[in-house]
Order: C-alpha cells, then sequence, then structure tokens
C-alpha cells in the first residue's frame, strides 16, 4: 500500500491547529493555586509576607511561592486575588499580600492564616493537604 505525501503529512502534524486561549489573571490565579500543596502569593519586599513564609518553613512546609513584583503579570494577579479577597482595588491603603491558598483552596490573607495558626486549625489543614505528616 502506498502512502502519498498527504498522508505523510497527516502522520507528522495534527489534525486540526492548537490553539492557546489567553488565560485570564482569575485563572491563572486558580492554576497556580492548585498546582500545590500550599501556595503563597507574595511581594519579595513585603514584611508580612516574609512573616508567613516564615512561619510555614518554621513548622517543616516549604510553600510554592509567587513573587507579583517579580511577575510581568504581577500586578494584573494583584487585582485577581484582591477579588478574591473582597478587597478594594490593589494601590490603596492596605496591601492584598500575602495571600495563603491551601491544598488548592483560599485560605486568606495574614489574619486568617494566623487566626488559623492561634486556634489550631491551620495544621490539620496542612495535613489534609499533605505538606504536613507529622
Amino acid at each position: 500500500m502506498q502512502y502519498g505525501a498527504a498522508a505523510e503529512q497527516a502522520w507528522y502534524m495534527p489534525a486540526m491547529p492548537v490553539t492557546l486561549a489567553a488565560e485570564t489573571a482569575a485563572e491563572r490565579v486558580e492554576r497556580l493555586a492548585s498546582e500545590s500543596a500550599v501556595v503563597v502569593f507574595s511581594v519579595s519586599s513585603c514584611c508580612m509576607c516574609h512573616a508567613v513564609k516564615h512561619l510555614f518553613c518554621g513548622m517543616g512546609v516549604h510553600p510554592t511561592v509567587h513573587e507579583l513584583d517579580l511577575d510581568p503579570r504581577g500586578l494584573e494577579l494583584e487585582r485577581a486575588l484582591a477579588d478574591l479577597l473582597g478587597c478594594a482595588v490593589p494601590g490603596g491603603a492596605a496591601p492584598v499580600v500575602p495571600v495563603v491558598f491551601i491544598g488548592g483552596k483560599l485560605v486568606g490573607a495574614m489574619d486568617r492564616v494566623m487566626a488559623a495558626h492561634i486556634n489550631g486549625s491551620l495544621v490539620p489543614l496542612l495535613k489534609e493537604a499533605g505538606a504536613l505528616w507529622l
């Protein structure tokens, strides 16, 4: 059986061209948040971001950290995070970061993380997400 040039091309090329839709900031936040057990959206110069990262590392948890000030689309991501938190638009008096996701679920900003740590609900969340084994 002979194969023509068209058949050979069909073998090497996909039948339909693959088109990648532009990912919105909210979709990107959702995707990044679900890729690791613990995800922190941060700004590298933020002291509260440093504190929450230090808290997790001190517990033996190593979060995936996305530094928004180092990301070309960081401002868009910060706006999407502000929407998730129900905050005003970034650039206001209160910073949006740090924002923490555990097991792909939004925990919240620093106040929520610290409240969960103090009331004892943080460790079970980390265990359930597979970030902590003790």
